[in-house]
């Protein structure tokens, strides 16, 4: 028997030994149409390079494109566990030329492909080729010696591909194979088409025209390929079952399934679970790709495929989560050709185990409610949509489940009714939103929200994407389109632009259309989680619905990514370094640097900012993995997650764990785990250097430090060393040698500047400055000696006033010392017989003013004063004068 994963290596080694690059699956949420909800076939990956946009160094290209079909017009969602073959995942093994080879070659390798590779009897298949294909029907006659019998000619669209109402498009040629007259069906074509005996499983592609507005189609100019086969289905072929449910993938999920229930699959119960099967590969691939459940656009065909499994398993008899016990089954059959299923398992698990619990409760509550509600409805009669609304609104019971568990008993819903409820809803918040804050601006966003919802966030995964603008502000009002030189706001329904939150500023880059150039100054968030891009239209006129291509700016977004994560690893080296009581109070995180706000009474010692840095490096230099999980907010923090200053949080919040403990209290477990919704890198190493340039005081009892990482941080530390280098240089001395030879210049400098103040006393001492007051005297009996000296400081005038008063003994003296400033200090000693009836006190208060200034203090022996004024140095001892003979 051939595996699922054998099937897709031969696929993919087959068209790589015929010169085809082999090209990873792209995510699930387009990247480059955002037209669609979720990938849905091979080419959308490829889709520029069709029509020229886009240019790849490869002409040839195999991928195994993993799609799901559960949403908008591409929904399986209703049939899957009910047919044999409609999954909501699957995988598209597709081949593509772009313009290297075409109907010849193609038809050739995929002749070769399944007739030697795969084995298939020639004799059993037959294909379709569009009617007026002629070209394709020969190719089939000379490579697979089919007669025109085999070669079934299709007039309807069935047979003709086109990528949209204009643009590429060409015929088709189908490949089926008869599986027997033991099951009822009959060709393409005839009346019996619908039956399950002739089963198409590849279709081939001819790109070769381009579709007009008015109609005419033209001859592309490099006529491309494009191929699908599912590999679901090729699989049941080659192993001969019935239905892709019995192949060896999903035998060993169902039966991994029925192990964990605990009942084998019956008659009754194969539907369940054959979707619980399939639906454990959409959500685990959607989450791994960065769709998380909710009740906005792609969040909530996630969570109506989760739900609608978790169901199926209710109706098995569980009461406890029982899918996310499926993951590691799933990752184990499919990790190795998808590695992101690797990476993101614990993510996956948890988050399937949160809604399941949610759903647990969701249904026991709703259950009983709905039962209270329609106790006194019979068959035939329906629920008021308000009754509905008001499960959905206080309960949280999602109305299609209103919907299934009422239709068992022929019970219907009022749609209309609960479509009005809701918009009345909407109507009340509008209004209580618009009064609060600035208005105006607070009520556009909301009609916004109101109109176009919420925006889809691709940023975790992806920094260029496409998207379809749905609204555009200026002025804060809405507007239909934007002028060349305009500035103002788009809203678009996906984005991979990070808004400002959490301390993470927002994103800049640039957007792009048909004949319009975008430059994006800044991104931030509003009501209903609108992500407005505050742009400048560069160039051409910007209207509503237009597609745009986004880029982030790169190497912004990769500083950024940078510095978010050294906040962390700060954080908790801040912790273990000072003591658990820090906790964060406040962040910025931007391209240039990074600022942390955290409680702390006192200054960090220079020795403990080593040691937060040397902890941080450590963990930098693990290059651990950077691991983001879901998770219910009290689990988060009962496994230790610290929740951000400032941040709201939902019932649900991602966990951003990165490096291992390798010393303390902490050595072996996870280093750091915080609750964030900000982008980080994927490995600690892309952090490259975390250096602290900064600590300072920014409130009571609040720290703040201030960081640079990568190259910011490389620049910073080879600035420094210049300069240190510049510093040693002057000083004729090695940088390792630099601070001795400062510390003992300071030393010296110290006791020459003692020494210069020495002898400034002794010479002031000795003689004045030859004025007025320069020499001993009596006035009003009392000895008065009054100097001013020029070069000393304030602190030096006490000393001199002491030396003055036992040259003379009994008596007043009075020193003025003048700055290189042109200030003046003023000190006034009187001894001790005298204080009785002179105070020090009152005599430098007239000195002070004699100078410009106010006041004095001191005792009534020794009091000091100042004043802007040193040229009125020889006035204040004057003044002095005079005040004593009075």
């Amino acid at each position: 028997m051939t595996s699922v994963n054998d099937i897709r290596s031969t696929f993919l080694d087959y068209f790589a030994k015929n010169g085809h690059e082999k090209v990873a699956s792209s995510p699930l949420v387009p990247r480059n149409d955002p037209t669609l909800m979720f990938t849905n076939a091979g080419m959308v990956q490829f889709k520029n390079v069709f029509t020229g946009l886009e240019k790849r160094p490869y002409t040839r290209a195999t991928t195994s494109q993993k799609s799901v079909r559960a949403g908008g017009k591409h929904n399986d969602l209703d049939n899957v566990g009910y047919t044999a073959r409609h999954l909501t995942f699957f995988e598209m093994l597709g081949n593509f030329s772009f313009g290297d080879y075409f109907k010849e070659t193609a038809i050739e390798l995929a002749w070769n492909l399944v007739t030697k590779e795969f084995g298939l009897d020639a004799s059993k298949l037959l294909v379709t080729v569009y009617h007026t294909d002629d070209e394709a029907a020969s190719y089939w006659k000379k490579i697979a010696g089919f007669s025109d019998d085999r070669i079934i000619r299709i007039p309807t669209s069935d047979n003709f591909w086109s990528m949209g109402d204009t643009g590429p498009c060409g015929p088709c040629s189908e490949i089926f194979i008869d599986r027997g007259e033991h099951i009822w069906g009959g060709p393409p074509g005839s009346p019996d088409e619908d039956g399950d005996r002739f089963l198409e499983f590849w279709n081939l592609v001819f790109m070769q025209y381009d579709q007009q507005p008015n109609g005419e189609r033209l001859a592309l100019p490099r006529p491309s390929i494009d191929t699908g086969m599912g590999l679901e289905r090729m699989a049941s072929i080659l192993q001969g079952v019935e239905s892709v449910f019995e192949t060896d993938l999903f035998r060993h999920l169902i039966d991994t399934a029925a192990s964990v229930v605990g009942k084998a699959p019956t008659r009754e119960t194969v539907a369940s679970y054959r979707v619980i099967a399939d639906h454990l590969r959409s959500m685990s691939f959607l989450v791994a790709d960065g769709v998380l459940p909710s009740n906005e656009g792609r969040g909530y065909v996630l969570r109506r495929i989760m739900r609608r499994a978790m169901r199926h398993a209710t109706l098995l008899g569980t009461n406890q989560p029982t899918i996310f016990k499926l993951v590691p089954m799933l990752v184990r059959e499919m990790g190795q050709a998808y590695p992101e299923l690797v990476r993101g398992e614990a993510m996956i698990a948890e988050t399937i185990r949160l809604e399941e619990e949610r759903f647990l409760k969701t249904l026991g509550r709703g259950l009983q409610i709905l039962e209270e509600e329609t106790s006194g409805l019979a068959e035939g009669d329906t629920l008021a949509g308000e009754t509905a609304f008001r499960l959905y609104d206080t309960y949280g019971f999602p109305l299609d489940l209103t919907q299934d568990a009422l239709r068992a008993r022929g019970i219907g819903v009022d749609q209309s009714g609960f479509d009005a409820a809701m918009a009345r809803q909407k109507a009340e918040a509008r209004k209580s939103w618009s009064g609060s804050g600035d208005a105006a601006t607070s009520a556009v966003w909301f009609s916004v929200a109101d109109s176009v919802g919420a925006t889809e966030f691709l940023g975790y995964d992806a920094e260029e994407s496409d998207g379809a603008v749905v609204a555009l502000v200026k002025d804060g009002a809405q507007v239909e389109a934007l002028n060349a030189g305009d500035e103002g706001f788009i809203v678009l329904n996906q984005t991979p632009f990070y808004a400002e939150s959490g301390g993470q500023i927002g994103d800049t880059g640039t957007m792009s259309g048909e004949g319009v150039e975008i430059e994006v100054l800044d991104t931030t968030k509003h009501a209903g989680g609108v992500f407005a891009h505050n742009v400048k239209v560069v160039s051409g006129v910007l209207q509503l619905s237009v597609p745009l291509t986004l880029k982030v700016d790169h190497r912004r977004r990769q500083a950024i990514r940078a510095n978010h994560s050294a906040t962390h690893l700060l954080h908790e080296a801040l912790r273990q370094v000072l003591g658990t009581h820090v906790a964060q109070k406040g962040s910025m995180v931007g391209p240039d640097r990074l600022r942390f706000d955290f409680s702390h009474t006192k200054p960090i010692a220079p020795e403990e900012l080593v040691e937060v840095e040397r902890l941080a490096n450590a963990v930098v230099l693990q290059n651990a993995p950077v691991e983001t999980r879901l998770m219910a907010v009290d689990d988060a923090v009962a496994a230790g997650a610290m929740a951000l200053f400032g941040e709201k949080y939902g019932d649900e919040v991602r966990v951003v764990s990165m490096g291992i403990a390798s010393e303390g209290e902490k050595a072996g477990k996870v280093y750091s785990m915080e609750l964030c919704g900000g982008t980080h890198v994927r490995r600690t190493g892309e952090i490259g250097l975390v250096t602290v340039v900064q600590e300072t005081s920014v409130a009571a009892g609040v720290r703040r430090v201030e960081a640079l990482t990568a190259d910011g941080a490389r620049r910073y530390l080879s600035e420094q060393d210049a300069q240190l280098r510049a510093v040693a240089a002057a000083l004729k001395a090695t940088p390792r040698d630099a601070l001795a030879r400062v510390e003992a210049l300071v030393e010296e400098r110290r006791q020459l500047e003692r020494q210069l103040a020495e002898a400034r006393q002794k010479l002031a001492m000795g003689g004045g400055s030859g004025g007025e007051a320069s020499a001993s005297e009596s006035v009003n009996g009392v000895t008065f000696m009054g100097r001013v000296v020029a070069g000393l400081q304030p602190k030096d005038l006490r000393g001199l006033v002491d030396q003055g008063k036992k040259q003379i003994g009994s008596g007043v003296v009075v020193i003025v010392g003048t700055t290189e400033d042109g200030k003046a200090g003023i000190a006034v000693g009187v001894s001790e017989d005298l204080t009785g009836k002179v105070s020090a006190v009152d005599l430098v208060r007239v000195g002070s003013a004699a100078l410009g200034g106010q006041g004095g203090g001191g005792r009534p022996d020794m009091a000091q004063a100042g004043g802007p004024d040193g040229s009125k140095a020889d006035e204040a001892v004057a003044a002095i004068r005079t005040a004593l003979a009075s």
